[in-house]
Protein backbone atom coordinates (compact mmCIF):
# COMPACT_ATOMS: atom_id res chain seq x y z
CA UNK A 1 0.00 0.00 0.00
CA UNK A 2 1.41 3.37 -0.98
CA UNK A 3 2.30 6.22 1.34
CA UNK A 4 -0.75 8.37 0.49
CA UNK A 5 -3.09 5.47 1.15
CA UNK A 6 -1.38 4.96 4.47
CA UNK A 7 -1.76 8.54 5.65
CA UNK A 8 -5.11 9.65 4.34
CA UNK A 9 -8.47 8.38 3.23
CA UNK A 10 -10.20 10.40 0.54
CA UNK A 11 -11.31 13.84 1.81
CA UNK A 12 -11.77 12.83 5.44
CA UNK A 13 -8.29 13.81 6.56
CA UNK A 14 -6.64 11.24 8.80
CA UNK A 15 -7.44 7.58 8.37
CA UNK A 16 -8.40 5.65 11.49
CA UNK A 17 -5.16 3.71 11.13
CA UNK A 18 -2.94 6.77 10.58
CA UNK A 19 -3.48 8.55 13.88
CA UNK A 20 -2.36 5.64 16.13
CA UNK A 21 0.87 5.43 14.13
CA UNK A 22 1.55 9.14 14.57
CA UNK A 23 0.69 8.97 18.26
CA UNK A 24 3.15 6.12 18.71
CA UNK A 25 5.78 8.16 16.85
CA UNK A 26 5.10 11.10 19.18
CA UNK A 27 5.54 8.89 22.26
CA UNK A 28 8.75 7.33 20.95
CA UNK A 29 10.28 10.64 19.91
CA UNK A 30 9.52 12.06 23.34
CA UNK A 31 11.12 9.04 24.96
CA UNK A 32 14.36 9.62 23.06
CA UNK A 33 14.64 13.42 23.24
CA UNK A 34 13.11 14.04 26.69
CA UNK A 35 13.70 10.83 28.64
CA UNK A 36 17.00 9.92 26.90
CA UNK A 37 15.84 6.38 26.11
CA UNK A 38 17.50 4.50 23.28
CA UNK A 39 15.29 3.52 20.37
CA UNK A 40 14.71 -0.04 21.56
CA UNK A 41 13.32 1.30 24.84
CA UNK A 42 11.42 4.02 22.99
CA UNK A 43 9.65 1.46 20.80
CA UNK A 44 8.55 -0.36 23.96
CA UNK A 45 7.40 2.92 25.52
CA UNK A 46 5.30 3.57 22.41
CA UNK A 47 3.90 0.00 22.51
CA UNK A 48 4.68 -0.58 18.86
CA UNK A 49 3.96 -4.28 19.21
CA UNK A 50 0.32 -3.41 19.89
CA UNK A 51 -0.06 -1.71 16.50
CA UNK A 52 -0.88 -3.22 13.15
CA UNK A 53 2.39 -4.02 11.33
CA UNK A 54 1.72 -1.30 8.75
CA UNK A 55 1.21 1.34 11.44
CA UNK A 56 4.22 0.17 13.45
CA UNK A 57 6.35 0.47 10.33
CA UNK A 58 5.04 3.96 9.62
CA UNK A 59 5.69 5.07 13.22
CA UNK A 60 9.27 3.81 12.99
CA UNK A 61 9.77 5.62 9.68
CA UNK A 62 8.50 8.89 11.17
CA UNK A 63 10.79 8.68 14.21
CA UNK A 64 13.91 7.52 12.35
CA UNK A 65 13.47 10.22 9.68
CA UNK A 66 12.79 12.91 12.27
CA UNK A 67 15.99 12.03 14.15
CA UNK A 68 18.04 11.90 10.95
CA UNK A 69 16.73 15.31 9.82
CA UNK A 70 16.10 16.90 13.22
CA UNK A 71 18.37 19.90 12.72
CA UNK A 72 16.75 20.84 9.42
CA UNK A 73 13.23 20.16 10.73
CA UNK A 74 13.84 22.43 13.72
CA UNK A 75 15.36 25.14 11.52
CA UNK A 76 12.15 25.28 9.48
CA UNK A 77 9.87 25.19 12.52
CA UNK A 78 11.80 28.01 14.16
CA UNK A 79 11.04 30.22 11.16
CA UNK A 80 7.33 29.98 11.96
CA UNK A 81 7.38 29.80 15.77
CA UNK A 82 7.42 33.12 17.58
CA UNK A 83 8.70 31.27 20.61
CA UNK A 84 9.14 27.57 21.26
CA UNK A 85 6.73 26.13 23.83
CA UNK A 86 8.53 25.37 27.09
CA UNK A 87 7.85 23.55 30.33
CA UNK A 88 4.73 21.44 30.25
CA UNK A 89 3.93 22.69 26.76
CA UNK A 90 7.25 21.64 25.23
CA UNK A 91 5.90 18.30 24.02
CA UNK A 92 3.92 20.16 21.36
CA UNK A 93 7.21 20.66 19.54
CA UNK A 94 7.48 16.89 19.00
CA UNK A 95 4.04 16.82 17.39
CA UNK A 96 5.09 19.60 15.02
CA UNK A 97 8.38 17.86 14.31
CA UNK A 98 6.55 14.70 13.26
CA UNK A 99 4.18 16.67 11.01
CA UNK A 100 7.08 18.61 9.50
CA UNK A 101 8.98 15.39 8.82
CA UNK A 102 5.96 14.00 7.02
CA UNK A 103 5.55 17.18 4.97
CA UNK A 104 9.18 17.97 4.19
CA UNK A 105 11.10 14.69 4.19
CA UNK A 106 8.46 12.11 3.29
CA UNK A 107 6.30 14.05 0.80
CA UNK A 108 3.17 13.36 2.83
CA UNK A 109 -0.27 14.72 2.01
CA UNK A 110 -0.59 18.18 3.59
CA UNK A 111 -4.15 17.81 4.87
CA UNK A 112 -3.34 14.46 6.53
CA UNK A 113 -0.17 15.68 8.24
CA UNK A 114 -1.70 18.95 9.48
CA UNK A 115 -5.01 17.46 10.57
CA UNK A 116 -3.33 14.58 12.41
CA UNK A 117 -1.04 17.02 14.25
CA UNK A 118 -4.03 19.05 15.42
CA UNK A 119 -5.96 15.94 16.50
CA UNK A 120 -2.93 14.58 18.32
CA UNK A 121 -2.47 17.88 20.14
CA UNK A 122 -6.10 17.90 21.24
CA UNK A 123 -5.74 14.34 22.59
CA UNK A 124 -3.08 15.50 25.05
CA UNK A 125 -5.00 17.20 27.86
CA UNK A 126 -2.22 19.58 28.78
CA UNK A 127 -1.57 20.53 25.13
CA UNK A 128 -5.12 20.93 23.79
CA UNK A 129 -4.93 24.71 24.26
CA UNK A 130 -2.04 24.80 21.77
CA UNK A 131 -3.95 23.14 18.91
CA UNK A 132 -4.50 26.49 17.18
CA UNK A 133 -0.79 27.27 17.21
CA UNK A 134 0.06 23.77 15.99
CA UNK A 135 -2.43 24.14 13.17
CA UNK A 136 -1.06 27.52 12.12
CA UNK A 137 2.60 26.46 12.21
CA UNK A 138 2.02 23.18 10.37
CA UNK A 139 0.05 24.97 7.65
CA UNK A 140 2.94 27.38 7.15
CA UNK A 141 5.37 24.47 6.99
CA UNK A 142 3.17 22.84 4.33
CA UNK A 143 3.00 26.05 2.33
CA UNK A 144 6.39 27.70 2.71
CA UNK A 145 8.58 25.16 4.43
CA UNK A 146 9.68 23.06 1.44
CA UNK A 147 11.73 25.87 -0.09
CA UNK A 148 13.37 26.64 3.25
CA UNK A 149 14.06 22.95 3.85
CA UNK A 150 15.78 22.56 0.50
CA UNK A 151 18.05 25.56 1.11
CA UNK A 152 19.43 24.31 4.44
CA UNK A 153 23.02 23.03 4.72
CA UNK A 154 21.64 19.63 5.71
CA UNK A 155 24.81 17.60 6.49
CA UNK A 156 26.01 20.17 9.01
CA UNK A 157 22.59 21.17 10.34
CA UNK A 158 21.44 17.59 10.89
CA UNK A 159 24.57 16.71 12.88
CA UNK A 160 24.65 17.74 16.56
CA UNK A 161 27.33 20.38 17.11
CA UNK A 162 29.49 18.23 19.41
CA UNK A 163 29.81 15.52 16.75
CA UNK A 164 30.19 17.88 13.78
CA UNK A 165 33.12 19.67 15.42
CA UNK A 166 34.87 16.37 16.15
CA UNK A 167 34.34 15.05 12.61
CA UNK A 168 35.70 18.23 11.02
CA UNK A 169 38.67 18.26 13.38
CA UNK A 170 39.50 14.59 12.85
CA UNK A 171 38.73 14.13 9.13
CA UNK A 172 38.40 17.57 7.53
CA UNK A 173 35.19 19.19 6.32
CA UNK A 174 34.82 17.23 3.07
CA UNK A 175 34.95 13.86 4.83
CA UNK A 176 32.75 15.19 7.65
CA UNK A 177 30.11 16.09 5.06
CA UNK A 178 30.38 12.65 3.51
CA UNK A 179 29.93 10.98 6.89
CA UNK A 180 27.02 13.24 7.84
CA UNK A 181 25.29 12.64 4.51
CA UNK A 182 25.55 8.87 5.03
CA UNK A 183 23.98 9.25 8.49
CA UNK A 184 20.96 10.98 6.96
CA UNK A 185 20.17 8.08 4.64
CA UNK A 186 20.15 5.08 6.95
CA UNK A 187 21.61 1.70 6.03
CA UNK A 188 20.72 -1.44 4.07
CA UNK A 189 20.53 -4.85 5.73
CA UNK A 190 23.76 -6.86 5.68
CA UNK A 191 23.86 -10.58 6.39
CA UNK A 192 26.70 -12.93 7.28
CA UNK A 193 26.01 -16.45 5.99
CA UNK A 194 26.82 -19.48 8.12
CA UNK A 195 27.81 -21.24 4.89
CA UNK A 196 28.16 -19.26 1.68
CA UNK A 197 26.35 -21.12 -1.09
CA UNK A 198 24.62 -20.28 -4.35
CA UNK A 199 21.22 -21.58 -3.12
CA UNK A 200 21.39 -19.41 0.01
CA UNK A 201 22.27 -16.32 -2.01
CA UNK A 202 19.58 -16.95 -4.60
CA UNK A 203 16.97 -17.61 -1.92
CA UNK A 204 17.65 -14.30 -0.20
CA UNK A 205 18.42 -12.21 -3.27
CA UNK A 206 20.53 -9.10 -2.81
CA UNK A 207 24.17 -8.71 -3.79
CA UNK A 208 27.40 -10.16 -2.45
CA UNK A 209 29.86 -7.52 -1.30
CA UNK A 210 33.63 -7.89 -1.49
CA UNK A 211 34.61 -9.90 1.56
CA UNK A 212 31.55 -12.16 1.59
CA UNK A 213 28.73 -10.12 3.13
CA UNK A 214 25.28 -10.36 1.50
CA UNK A 215 23.51 -6.99 1.20
CA UNK A 216 19.73 -6.59 0.88
CA UNK A 217 18.41 -3.14 -0.03
CA UNK A 218 14.72 -3.76 0.66
CA UNK A 219 14.61 -6.55 3.22
CA UNK A 220 11.34 -6.06 5.10
CA UNK A 221 10.92 -7.94 8.38
CA UNK A 222 14.16 -9.74 9.28
CA UNK A 223 12.56 -12.79 11.00
CA UNK A 224 10.42 -13.34 7.90
CA UNK A 225 13.40 -13.70 5.55
CA UNK A 226 14.20 -17.17 4.16
CA UNK A 227 16.61 -19.14 6.33
CA UNK A 228 16.11 -17.11 9.53
CA UNK A 229 14.49 -19.92 11.55
CA UNK A 230 17.05 -22.39 10.20
CA UNK A 231 19.88 -20.15 11.41
CA UNK A 232 21.47 -19.89 7.99
CA UNK A 233 22.58 -16.28 8.56
CA UNK A 234 22.64 -13.38 11.00
CA UNK A 235 22.40 -9.62 10.53
CA UNK A 236 25.82 -7.96 10.65
CA UNK A 237 27.05 -4.83 8.89
CA UNK A 238 29.78 -5.44 6.34
CA UNK A 239 32.23 -3.35 8.39
CA UNK A 240 31.48 -5.32 11.56
CA UNK A 241 32.43 -8.53 9.73
CA UNK A 242 35.92 -7.30 8.83
CA UNK A 243 37.70 -7.50 12.25
CA UNK A 244 37.25 -11.29 12.44
CA UNK A 245 38.74 -11.66 8.96
CA UNK A 246 41.86 -9.83 10.18
CA UNK A 247 42.62 -12.81 12.41
CA UNK A 248 43.14 -14.98 9.31
CA UNK A 249 42.52 -18.72 9.37
CA UNK A 250 41.15 -19.61 12.80
CA UNK A 251 40.08 -23.18 12.08
CA UNK A 252 40.94 -25.46 14.99
CA UNK A 253 42.35 -22.58 17.08
CA UNK A 254 41.32 -21.52 20.58
CA UNK A 255 39.91 -18.01 20.17
CA UNK A 256 38.62 -15.62 22.82
CA UNK A 257 35.89 -13.17 21.84
CA UNK A 258 35.79 -10.41 24.45
CA UNK A 259 32.68 -8.25 24.97
CA UNK A 260 31.06 -10.76 22.64
CA UNK A 261 27.29 -10.18 22.83
CA UNK A 262 25.08 -10.07 20.84
CA UNK A 263 27.39 -12.42 18.98
CA UNK A 264 27.84 -11.49 15.33
CA UNK A 265 31.61 -11.91 15.52
CA UNK A 266 31.29 -14.93 17.82
CA UNK A 267 29.19 -16.69 15.19
CA UNK A 268 31.67 -15.72 12.48
CA UNK A 269 34.49 -17.32 14.43
CA UNK A 270 32.52 -20.47 15.21
CA UNK A 271 31.36 -20.83 11.61
CA UNK A 272 35.02 -20.57 10.53
CA UNK A 273 35.88 -23.59 12.69
CA UNK A 274 37.39 -21.91 15.75
CA UNK A 275 36.98 -23.23 19.28
CA UNK A 276 35.45 -20.07 20.70
CA UNK A 277 35.16 -18.77 24.24
CA UNK A 278 32.76 -15.82 24.28
CA UNK A 279 32.98 -13.53 27.30
CA UNK A 280 30.51 -10.76 28.15
CA UNK A 281 29.75 -8.80 31.31
CA UNK A 282 25.96 -8.58 30.86
CA UNK A 283 23.66 -11.48 31.71
CA UNK A 284 20.94 -10.01 29.48
CA UNK A 285 23.29 -9.65 26.53
CA UNK A 286 24.76 -13.11 27.14
CA UNK A 287 21.26 -14.56 27.03
CA UNK A 288 20.72 -12.92 23.66
CA UNK A 289 24.04 -14.35 22.49
CA UNK A 290 22.96 -17.85 23.55
CA UNK A 291 19.67 -17.42 21.68
CA UNK A 292 21.54 -16.42 18.52
CA UNK A 293 23.88 -19.40 18.88
CA UNK A 294 20.94 -21.75 19.33
CA UNK A 295 19.25 -20.40 16.21
CA UNK A 296 22.40 -20.73 14.12
CA UNK A 297 23.29 -24.12 15.62
CA UNK A 298 26.84 -23.06 16.45
CA UNK A 299 28.74 -24.39 19.46
CA UNK A 300 30.52 -21.84 21.66
CA UNK A 301 31.58 -21.67 25.31
CA UNK A 302 29.74 -18.62 26.72
CA UNK A 303 30.94 -17.07 29.98
CA UNK A 304 29.25 -14.16 31.76
CA UNK A 305 31.93 -12.36 33.74
CA UNK A 306 33.84 -9.11 34.12
CA UNK A 307 36.90 -9.27 31.86
CA UNK A 308 38.82 -7.14 34.37
CA UNK A 309 38.38 -9.83 37.02
CA UNK A 310 38.05 -13.10 35.07
CA UNK A 311 41.08 -15.34 34.52
CA UNK A 312 41.26 -17.92 31.71
CA UNK A 313 42.47 -21.44 32.51
CA UNK A 314 44.95 -21.28 29.62
CA UNK A 315 46.24 -18.89 26.97
CA UNK A 316 44.57 -18.38 23.58
CA UNK A 317 45.86 -18.71 20.02
CA UNK A 318 43.92 -15.59 19.02
CA UNK A 319 41.84 -12.91 20.72
CA UNK A 320 39.21 -10.51 19.41
CA UNK A 321 38.50 -7.50 21.62
CA UNK A 322 35.45 -5.58 20.38
CA UNK A 323 35.67 -2.98 23.12
CA UNK A 324 32.85 -0.88 24.60
CA UNK A 325 32.85 2.48 22.83
CA UNK A 326 30.79 5.50 21.81
CA UNK A 327 29.24 3.49 18.92
CA UNK A 328 29.39 6.61 16.76
CA UNK A 329 30.16 4.42 13.76
CA UNK A 330 26.63 2.97 13.85
CA UNK A 331 24.62 6.20 13.62
CA UNK A 332 23.22 5.22 10.21
CA UNK A 333 21.32 2.46 12.02
CA UNK A 334 20.90 4.24 15.36
CA UNK A 335 20.10 7.92 14.70
CA UNK A 336 19.19 8.36 18.38
CA UNK A 337 22.85 8.01 19.40
CA UNK A 338 24.01 11.61 18.73
CA UNK A 339 21.20 12.86 20.97
CA UNK A 340 21.91 10.41 23.78
CA UNK A 341 25.65 11.09 23.83
CA UNK A 342 27.81 14.19 23.93
CA UNK A 343 31.39 12.92 23.67
CA UNK A 344 31.83 13.19 27.44
CA UNK A 345 31.48 9.40 27.64
CA UNK A 346 35.11 9.11 26.56
CA UNK A 347 36.16 10.08 30.07
CA UNK A 348 35.13 6.63 31.29
CA UNK A 349 35.40 4.67 28.04
CA UNK A 350 39.04 5.42 27.24
CA UNK A 351 40.46 4.07 30.55
CA UNK A 352 38.27 0.98 30.16
CA UNK A 353 39.52 0.40 26.61
CA UNK A 354 43.12 0.69 27.79
CA UNK A 355 42.54 -1.69 30.69
CA UNK A 356 40.85 -4.28 28.46
CA UNK A 357 43.66 -4.06 25.89
CA UNK A 358 46.34 -4.64 28.50
CA UNK A 359 44.49 -7.48 30.19
CA UNK A 360 43.49 -9.29 27.01
CA UNK A 361 46.99 -9.13 25.54
CA UNK A 362 48.29 -10.95 28.61
CA UNK A 363 46.08 -13.93 27.69
CA UNK A 364 47.64 -14.37 24.25
CA UNK A 365 50.06 -17.17 23.45
CA UNK A 366 53.52 -16.11 22.24
CA UNK A 367 53.22 -15.47 18.51
CA UNK A 368 49.42 -15.29 18.79
CA UNK A 369 47.29 -12.68 17.01
CA UNK A 370 44.90 -10.20 18.56
CA UNK A 371 42.50 -7.71 16.99
CA UNK A 372 41.30 -4.60 18.81
CA UNK A 373 38.10 -3.17 17.33
CA UNK A 374 35.62 -0.38 18.09
CA UNK A 375 32.53 0.71 16.16
CA UNK A 376 33.55 4.32 16.70
CA UNK A 377 34.37 7.24 14.41
CA UNK A 378 36.51 8.90 17.06
CA UNK A 379 40.32 8.51 16.84
CA UNK A 380 40.43 8.86 20.63
CA UNK A 381 38.97 5.34 20.78
CA UNK A 382 40.93 3.98 17.82
CA UNK A 383 44.31 5.26 16.60
CA UNK A 384 45.12 7.01 19.87
CA UNK A 385 44.35 3.92 21.94
CA UNK A 386 46.56 1.80 19.72
CA UNK A 387 49.50 4.22 19.89
CA UNK A 388 49.22 4.37 23.67
CA UNK A 389 49.02 0.57 23.91
CA UNK A 390 52.10 -0.01 21.76
CA UNK A 391 54.02 2.48 23.90
CA UNK A 392 53.05 0.52 27.02
CA UNK A 393 53.60 -2.99 25.65
CA UNK A 394 57.09 -3.74 24.33
CA UNK A 395 56.06 -7.34 23.55
CA UNK A 396 53.34 -6.18 21.14
CA UNK A 397 53.76 -5.29 17.50
CA UNK A 398 51.20 -4.15 14.96
CA UNK A 399 50.65 -6.22 11.84
CA UNK A 400 49.72 -3.84 9.01
CA UNK A 401 46.33 -4.34 7.40
CA UNK A 402 46.56 -4.72 3.63
CA UNK A 403 43.95 -4.12 0.91
CA UNK A 404 41.89 -7.11 -0.20
CA UNK A 405 39.02 -9.33 1.01
CA UNK A 406 36.60 -6.41 1.24
CA UNK A 407 39.16 -3.86 2.43
CA UNK A 408 39.90 -1.00 0.02
CA UNK A 409 43.03 1.12 0.24
CA UNK A 410 40.98 4.11 1.46
CA UNK A 411 39.90 2.00 4.44
CA UNK A 412 43.46 1.74 5.82
CA UNK A 413 44.92 4.39 8.13
CA UNK A 414 48.31 4.07 9.84
CA UNK A 415 48.34 0.34 9.14
CA UNK A 416 44.90 -0.26 10.70
CA UNK A 417 41.40 -0.68 9.33
CA UNK A 418 39.38 2.54 9.41
CA UNK A 419 36.02 2.40 7.65
CA UNK A 420 33.80 5.48 7.41
CA UNK A 421 30.05 5.60 6.66
CA UNK A 422 30.54 7.21 3.24
CA UNK A 423 32.96 4.52 2.06
CA UNK A 424 31.30 2.29 -0.55
CA UNK A 425 28.75 5.07 -1.10
CA UNK A 426 27.78 3.58 -4.46
CA UNK A 427 26.95 0.31 -2.70
CA UNK A 428 24.97 1.90 0.14
CA UNK A 429 27.74 2.81 2.59
CA UNK A 430 29.22 0.97 5.53
CA UNK A 431 29.43 1.42 9.31
CA UNK A 432 32.34 3.26 10.88
CA UNK A 433 34.89 0.87 12.41
CA UNK A 434 38.46 0.90 13.63
CA UNK A 435 40.37 -2.37 13.89
CA UNK A 436 44.08 -2.97 14.52
CA UNK A 437 45.85 -6.32 14.25
CA UNK A 438 48.48 -7.14 16.86
CA UNK A 439 50.96 -9.95 17.45
CA UNK A 440 52.68 -11.08 20.62
CA UNK A 441 56.46 -11.00 20.26
CA UNK A 442 56.94 -12.70 23.63
CA UNK A 443 59.07 -15.83 23.52
CA UNK A 444 57.70 -19.15 24.84
CA UNK A 445 58.74 -19.81 28.45
CA UNK A 446 61.91 -21.85 28.90
CA UNK A 447 61.11 -25.39 30.08
CA UNK A 448 63.55 -26.64 32.72
CA UNK A 449 64.09 -30.13 34.06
Amino acid sequence: MGYAAHTATGDTGVSAAGLPAREAAFTALRAVLEKEMNLDAAWREAKLNDLEPRDAGFARLLVLTTLRRLGSIDAVLDKFLRKRPVGGNAAAVHIMRIAATELLALDGAAHAAVDSAVRLTKKQKNLAKLSGMVNAVCRKVAGEGVKLFDEIDAPKTDTPAWLWMRLVHDYGEDAARGIASAHRHGAPLDLSLREVSVPSIEKLGGAMLPGGTLRLDDAGSVPDLPGYSEGEWWAQDAAAALPVRLLGNVKGKRVLDLCAAPGGKTMQLAAAGAHVTALDLSEIRSKRLLENLARTRLSVEVITADALEWEPPELFDAILLDAPCSATGTIRRHPDLPYLKSGKELTSLVPLQDALLDRAFGWLKPGGAMVYAVCSLLPAEGQKRMRAFLNRQPDAEMIPVLPGAGIDAEMITDGALRTLPHHWAERGGIDGFYAARLRSKAKPPLLLG
